[in-house]
């Protein structure tokens, strides 16, 4: 897998040799930018987007294009259909061997559930822009309020990249393995529950909120220290993995953590605690 980041910097530089490479028309280029701005119990990003984004960049709802429908025991954001996120990505205007890069204006715990679908769907260049928008904000860099529509694109997806769980890999892992549970400790602990009908979390999973893995200014600590984090949590290369948070979006951004330091690629839980808590067969602990 190719380095999951992608600097402020670096992002401007590509996108600037894109322009000079292709003139002052707005043609097609092998870089594509989504912005993917979302938040829990929202209001949609979209209004957002509007009002300022990166230059060239598609607006991509999570709610609707990066995730599917179903039960409650499917977790409130499973997985698409693989011909739903393939028709989706090229209403952004995706072609085969595009280079990707996604933000959001939240550290990237919304855009690394675009990063993990385009990466599961066989896309082999897709990058997180490291600190989202406000990092493209500090660096000086413009915003623009021009929506384009792209041109359709052709690419095209399948699902199978990546390693997933259902709900009973998920409980064999956490008893087995290390299943990393990605919300805020005090969900974790079942002391707060905004959206989930159970308070608390799998039983033998491991609380490590993913926003500890962000430094002040919101970009991703070091691959050393995250390396180091993750061993206090007693994984190396070779411990099974799988990660879970609420309903899928940011155990993304935890599996991006995981990669950054080095470590493999994690299974995702897609339907997470939205899912185990919604069977009633399934027990919940509380507590550390």
């Amino acid at each position: 897998m190719l380095p999951p980041l992608i600097t402020a910097s670096a992002l401007d530089a590509a996108l600037g040799a894109e322009s000079l490479w292709s003139g002052a028309g707005r043609r097609r280029s092998s870089w594509r930018v989504l912005d993917v701005r979302w938040k829990l119990g929202g209001p949609s990003g979209r209004e957002e987007f509007d009002r300022g984004h990166i230059p060239g960049a598609v607006y991509v709802d999570l709610d609707t294009e990066l995730a599917g429908h179903g039960a409650p025991t499917d977790g409130r954001h499973p997985l698409p259909r693989e011909e739903d996120f393939q028709e989706a990505a090229r209403r952004w205007g995706l072609d085969d061997d595009d280079a990707v890069v996604v933000y959001d204006d939240n550290s990237g715990t919304s855009a690394a559930r675009a990063w993990w679908l385009l990466s599961h769907a066989g896309v082999r260049e897709v990058r997180v822009l490291d600190g989202g928008l406000a990092a493209w904000r500090a660096a000086g860099h413009p915003l623009e309020t021009e929506t384009v529509t792209p041109k359709p694109g052709n690419i095209r997806l399948r699902f199978g990249s990546l390693p997933t769980l259902d709900t009973d890999g998920a409980a064999a892992l956490a008893r087995d393995g290390v299943l990393l549970d990605a919300r805020a400790a005090e969900r974790f602990r079942g002391e707060v529950e905004p959206v989930d009908p159970r308070p608390g979390h799998i039983p033998g999973s491991v609380s490590a909120p993913t926003t500890d893995n962000l430094d002040a200014d919101g970009r991703m600590l070091p691959p050393d220290v995250l390396a180091q984090r993750f061993a206090a949590l007693g994984i190396d290369a070779t411990t099974p993995v799988g990660v879970s948070c609420g309903s899928g979006v940011t155990a993304a951004h935890e599996a991006l953590a995981l990669v950054v330091a080095g470590l493999p690629i994690p299974a995702l839980y897609a339907g997470s605690y939205s899912a185990w808590s919604n069977d009633p067969t399934r027990p919940v602990a509380t507590g550390e």
